[in-house]
């Protein structure tokens, strides 16, 4: 039997028979799109059709879980386990972590529950590589508070960047200024943005096109990625499976990761940064050293 229960939210854009696999219960997230309300399957096959209806014009919405979402969900897991761990999107971008806290405490109160609540500060396949790691330790044998302390204290040595061609998105979540989003469109120019340590999405270059965009990259990986010969690239991406292909060859060729994941990005990450983002994810220096 486990130490602990290992568990994580559908943001972490990870497929649900992976994470089945690998034994962590998932809090499925919710958007809406035309005034409808649905639950993300966390199925690659459904998005297609999604990020088909933004490429047509549909805004979806997301709504962080609240209190009582976690309640509902917690509350069962207590009664096979008191000890759990929850790896949660980045408190920067969604008060889904506060949330996750208040209910924790409540049930520590009421149930006696141990719940670890960990902002991983980092969004999308991020922290669905912590969430990787995390079942490795409790499969090691770990126990809930080595887990969680080991994931707070190496968080910020995951890092990422992340690019785009299309503008549309980013402006609509207000990255990206509406004369901005024209002239880049004129003159093809990508932004290169990654997650700083607070959590939160910044725009640290531009380049002009998506190959330079990719060289940029690839330098900056260079330059902070640790032992990138024992570890695994992640790539995720919005419905651009062959331009993900061709970053995460690039960056397997170059810098010598030992393998390379590639995985969806899914309905409720994508809902705010559309389709066409390529984003690639390692272990390496702390994102707090870097301005």
């Amino acid at each position: 039997m486990s130490n602990f229960i290992l568990t994580t939210d559908s943001g972490c854009d990870l497929p649900l028979e992976l994470l089945n696999q690998q034994g962590v219960f998932t809090l499925k997230m919710s958007y809406s799109l035309n005034g409808e309300i649905f639950t993300d399957t966390m199925n690659p096959d459904d998005y297609k059709e999604f990020y088909a209806k933004m490429r047509n014009g549909a805004v979806p919405k997301t709504s962080q879980l609240n209190v009582s979402d976690f309640m509902n969900f917690f509350t069962p897991l207590v009664g096979k386990c008191k000890n759990i761990v929850y790896v949660s999107l980045s408190s920067g971008v969604s008060g889904t972590y506060n949330n996750a806290v208040t209910a924790a405490k409540e049930l520590k109160e009421t149930l006696g529950a141990n719940i670890h609540v960990v902002d991983s500060l980092m969004c999308s396949t991020g922290y669905g590589a912590l969430v990787l790691k995390a079942a490795r330790m409790r499969d090691d044998g770990c126990d809930a508070e080595q887990c969680a302390n080991w994931l707070n204290e190496n968080k910020l040595n995951l890092n990422t960047y992340y690019t785009t061609d299309d503008l549309t998105y980013l402006t609509r979540s207000g990255r990206c200024s509406k004369t901005s989003a024209i002239l880049g469109t004129i003159f093809k120019i990508c932004p290169i943005l990654n997650v700083i340590e607070n959590g939160k999405l910044n725009v640290c270059e531009r380049a002009r096109g998506f190959k330079k965009a990719m060289q940029k990259i690839g330098q900056r990986i260079a330059e902070t990625v640790e032992n990138a010969a024992k570890q695994t690239l992640y790539i995720c991406h919005s419905d651009v499976i062959e331009r993900a292909k061709e970053f995460g060859q690039f960056l397997l060729t170059s810098i010598g990761f030992k393998d390379v994941l590639y995985t969806d990005i899914g309905t409720i990450i994508g809902s705010n940064c559309g389709p066409g983002v390529v984003a690639a994810f390692y272990f390496g220096k702390s994102r707090a050293t870097k301005a």
